[in-house]
């Protein structure tokens, strides 16, 4: 291997063929990884996750063979299921809605594969997120921006990054389309996955749980109102998420919505939707990236979950990796264990893990 090259992690896409052949255009010296995160669905011989199938990986092989460049498979599985199956179950059963792709992007594609990049010499991991990263010089941290087209940034999923991990990263992207047809690359007309790569096709994340071993023995409890009152049980807390409305079970003649959950007593409560607005929260395991530490508070636009446009508020740092929002106006479902992430423009400033909220 030569060193100084460029990992490229390759899933079989569009978008990471892409990235490949921006840099190939580049004359960088390359090496393709695919990932194999996880093998086909339990007892179903033929049938995949949204991801590891054998087509995504002889696709990332026929763009770098078109490229010209190096191929190889990595099998991850063992890195994916501790790093993000298993915390991914785990927060189902604590009662908070997990975030699978931000994990596997900081533990997975800028960890684990980095590790299996560097011993064959390469300098950084490319990948194909829309985010920009560019170097601070009187700093010297790399920041991380939104990208151009906001209805393609990623950088929401790509906050929790180290900055040693964002210096080594590389991310490539143009017009994904036209330029695949242009260089006559296999996936250029490949559809983009949308959805959990884990999860396949006519199943939910439950169902992942169920054959993977990993959900907890069900913890059947009851369903009550914010003021106590029992209305129904239910089968176990991990079928639940805040915002949920379909699927309670209940008949009261209006609508109900799931306002919180309670997993030390297994308990799911349910009200009216103006109970799911509040205007504070908690972040905790918060991640700065320009800087250390703010000085004092920040006033911010915070995204509170991948398709949210951000609301206006002010992120108070509190000197334990915690911080505390206050939103300009109250937000709807501000969902434990989902991402918070703060920006300055386009500038990310930093992010944390929303760990609780209050009510307006």
């Amino acid at each position: 291997m030569t060193t100084g090259m460029t990992a490229v992690a390759m899933s079989g896409g569009v978008d990471s063929s892409v990235a490949a052949a921006l840099l190939a255009r580049d004359a960088s010296p390359l090496v393709g990884f695919s990932m194999k995160l996880i093998d086909r669905l339990a007892g179903e011989s033929e049938r995949y996750g949204r991801c590891c199938s054998p087509d995504d990986f002889r696709d990332a092989r026929a763009v770098a063979d078109r490229l010209g460049f190096p191929h190889y498979i990595l099998d991850m599985e063992a890195e994916f299921r501790r790093q993000v199956l298993e915390p991914f179950a785990s927060d189902y059963a604590a009662g908070r809605t997990p975030s699978p792709c931000l994990r596997c992007n900081t533990f997975v594609k800028f960890d684990a594969l980095w590790e299996r990049a560097r011993a064959v010499g390469a300098a950084k991991v490319a990948t194909g997120h829309y985010a920009i990263l560019e170097r601070d010089p009187r700093s010297g941290r790399t920041r991380l921006r939104a990208a151009a087209d906001p209805d393609k940034d990623q950088s929401y999923f790509l906050f929790d990054l180290s900055d040693d991990q964002r210096a080594r990263a590389e991310l490539k992207k143009d017009e994904v389309r036209q330029l695949a047809r242009e260089l006559d690359l296999a996936t250029a007309d490949k559809p983009e996955s949308m959805d959990l790569c884990f999860v396949g096709e006519g199943e939910s994340y439950r169902d992942v749980l169920a054959r993977s071993g990993l959900r907890a023995s069900p913890a059947s409890g009851e369903i009550v109102s914010a003021d106590g009152a029992v209305l129904a049980t239910h089968a176990g807390i991990e079928h639940f998420t805040v915002g949920q409305r379909r699927g309670l079970g209940i008949a009261t003649g209006e609508k109900l919505y799931v306002i919180g959950l309670d997993a030390a007593n297994s308990r799911v409560v349910v009200g009216r939707e103006e109970e799911l607005y509040t205007d504070v929260c908690t972040v905790e395991r918060v991640r700065w990236i320009p800087f250390d530490r703010p000085n004092g508070a920040l006033t911010a636009k915070v995204r509170i979950r991948s398709a949210h446009l951000g609301a206006e508020g002010v992120v108070t740092d509190r000197g334990d990796g915690s911080a505390t929002i206050k939103f300009n106006e109250s937000q709807r479902a501000v969902t434990p264990g989902q991402a918070a992430v703060f920006y300055d423009g386009d500038l990310v400033m930093g992010g944390g893990w929303i760990a609780g909220s209050m009510p307006s």
